[in-house]
């Protein structure tokens, strides 16, 4: 079940959204580990870990998804700016280590 409308009490919506839960832990480790690849990837193209543009382009796209959604643009442009910012973080200390 996908729909919140059809759960029909707080069990049923609480095992949906624990579903959910799990669902967006695992795509965001994916993401952890498509950000330690970029991180290899620029070390090899000389890329500084922050890049202004993307970083607006991420930004619009999922303001621009959020819309599409029907979701709150404004939250989601907040957590991913978080998202972004600790993405950033974990590139740069890679990009200082040692090879």
């Amino acid at each position: 079940m996908t729909d919140p409308a059809q759960c029909r009490d707080m069990t049923d919506l609480r095992q949906l959204i624990d579903g959910l839960d799990r669902d967006l832990v695992r795509l965001l480790a994916l993401r952890q580990r498509c950000i330690d690849r970029a991180a290899e990837l620029k070390r090899h193209e000389d890329l500084p870990a922050r890049i202004p543009a993307r970083v607006e382009e991420v930004v619009a796209n999922i303001r621009s998804a959020a819309r599409a959604e029907g979701a709150d643009a404004d939250l989601l442009e907040t957590l991913w700016r978080q998202l972004i910012d600790w993405s950033i973080a974990r590139e740069d200390m890679q990009l200082r280590a040692p090879e």
